[in-house]
């Protein structure tokens, strides 16, 4: 069941965008949640960019499955065109559904990248958030 738009804008506010923010999305596919894409959306005043956006991001949200491949090789693109300062937030299905990723894989591929998860929640129905900072910063 969809969340309303003004549930969809209060998950988006948790990830700490504002308005103006540049967000590249990674791994978008037909699973996805739209309702907190619409919510991030209207959170920034923009449209999320793509994975083949080139220029300089104010955060990175990527949609990661267990079959998607290397979350490693994933983040290390993320970073490719963040503003240092910028969040990396990893989405994943939440336990006991299609395609769920061990919290440990998550933080073993944030630490070979250069990276730590700072804290993880539920953000939508079927997906939880992680959020990852470069090392030396939080705590």
């Amino acid at each position: 069941m969809s969340s309303t738009a003004d549930d969809a804008a209060a998950q988006a506010a948790h990830l700490g965008f504002i308005s103006g923010q540049v967000i590249q999305e990674f791994g978008y596919d037909d699973d996805v949640d739209e309702d907190l894409r619409r919510g991030l959306e209207a959170l920034t005043g923009s449209e999320l960019v793509d994975e083949d956006y080139d220029d300089v991001t104010d955060g990175a949200l990527i949609w990661f499955r267990e079959d998607d491949g290397d979350l490693t090789d994933a983040l290390v693109d993320a970073m490719t065109v963040l503003d240092g300062a910028g969040p990396i937030w990893v989405l994943t299905p939440k336990a006991g559904r299609a395609g769920h990723v061990s919290h440990s894989d998550i933080e073993e591929a944030a630490t070979t990248s250069g990276l730590h998860a700072m804290s993880t929640f539920s953000i939508a129905p079927d997906w939880s958030a992680t959020r990852l900072a470069t090392r030396g910063r939080g705590r």
